[in-house]
């Protein structure tokens, strides 16, 4: 029998957020007292090696991106690089002059986006902007083709997900990017879940604009990175925030060396790790989810069973309610949906995105692996997760008129 560690949980929760590496903490202890100089100050020892740490962090998120140091602008995580380069290019490359009463531009979208895109999308759309929010196939997967159909002689920028949060699936990214190049139109992928697990290179894959955060790759939360591309095409974007001219003039402000510090450690880490760990994830994934397959009826996986990242599993559960689930496997830290959005009883819209119904979606789990994640937490994890399934269904009636052959979707309920 699987055991977990005395008083611990095992944390099966790394697509919300990921421990720092030891690793990462020892390069950014330094930079909190004894290197505590803003890099801005140009005149005393104290400023110079703070921007010579900020400029090797720079050099190792460009290493891992495929892309010039000076591409590179530094952000406070993922959600700012996201509104930044959504309405930094929109206000940009706008068509029309705001109150013009003419579209100022169309925007394409997926409907399954994190929050972060979507509700810079909204924003948009109420200043004039006309959004295309792309409805996601069953398998989760959006293709070149998809976006395409969508195009407009009016569109400016197409802003799709390399892999979802939710359900790990992987869209066509490189794809999409090129058929934006053919037709001039910016292109942004927010990489969240797919920067430092997966190999990026925003030459070759035609991106111009790329989001990414340091606490999903085993860096320091409260720090990312945008990257904009410089030369064919160069990328402008209008700043959001005025003032101090900091980081080419796109984000102003003092910069946060520490985090940058773990930030750039963080990549270097996962460029250097990135094959091995994701070898493991896979096998480890492919293990529970298979398991849970295998020992459990009416259990799912959600999105497309290969084309997915290494770590993400969202599995649904028939005839159990997910909150319940998750009460009764109170040793294992999971996600009933995305970290932004599971303070809400609602059903994952992602979810229902694809067209999974409102109960099964209410039945789902994702589990998500990491660095740290060990066999035996598997084993463990799966154990605990089919063994509460068996006892909730034994508590279920609907579970019991299933087995005995009932068509629930035809049964009259009666209400008192």
């Amino acid at each position: 029998m699987a055991v977990a560690p005395a008083n611990q949980s095992i944390y099966l929760d790394n697509a919300a957020t990921t421990p720092c590496d030891p690793r990462v903490v020892e390069a950014m202890l330094p930079y909190f007292t004894e290197k505590f100089g803003n890099p801005g100050s140009r005149n005393h020892r104290y400023g110079w090696e703070s921007e010579e740490a900020v400029d090797q962090a720079r050099e190792q998120v460009a290493a891992l991106l495929g892309a010039n140091e000076k591409e590179v602008i530094f952000t406070s995580g993922a959600t700012e690089s996201n509104n930044l380069a959504i309405k930094g290019a929109a206000y940009m490359y706008e068509k029309a002059p705001a109150g013009a009463g003419r579209c100022r531009g169309h925007i394409i979208t997926g409907a399954i986006e994190h929050k972060a895109v979507l509700d810079p999308c909204k924003r948009l759309q109420k200043e004039g902007f006309e959004v295309t929010f792309l409805d996601a196939p069953p398998d989760g997967i959006f293709t070149a083709e998809m976006v395409r159909s969508a195009i407009r002689e009016d569109t400016i920028l197409v802003s799709m997900m390399w892999a979802n949060n939710e359900i790990g699936t992987i869209n066509e990214v490189p794809r999409i990017g090129a058929l934006c190049h053919e037709r001039e139109i910016v292109f942004h992928t927010d990489a969240t879940q797919w920067a430092g697990k997966m190999p990026v290179n925003v030459e070759k894959d035609c991106i111009d604009l790329l989001s990414m955060s340091g606490h999903k790759i085993y860096g320091p939360k409260g720090v990312g990175a945008l990257y904009v591309r410089r030369r064919k095409p160069r990328i402008r974007l209008q700043a959001l925030v005025d003032g101090g001219g900091q980081e080419r003039g796109f984000r102003p402000g003092t910069l946060n060396v520490t985090g940058i510090v773990g930030l750039g450690k963080a990549a270097e880490l996962c460029r250097a790790e990135m094959d091995a760990d994701g070898a493991r994830l896979v096998k480890l994934r492919r293990t529970l989810e298979d398991s849970l397959v295998t020992q459990l009826d009416h259990c799912a996986i959600n999105g497309h069973r290969e084309k997915r990242l290494p770590h993400i599993a969202n599995v649904s559960f028939g005839f159990v309610e997910g909150e319940s689930l998750m009460m009764a496997c109170k040793e294992l830290a999971v996600s009933s949906g995305s970290a932004c959005t599971s303070a809400s009883l609602e059903p994952s819209y992602v979810l229902k995105g694809l067209g999974v119904g409102d109960e099964l979606a209410h039945s789902s789990l994702r589990m998500s692996l990491g660095r740290f994640t060990r066999e035996s937490d598997v084993a463990f994890a799966v154990e605990k997760i089919v063994g509460a399934v068996r006892k909730l269904r034994e508590l279920s009636p609907l579970y019991d008129m299933h087995n005995e052959g009932i068509d629930l979707s035809k049964v009259e309920w009666g209400h008192h």
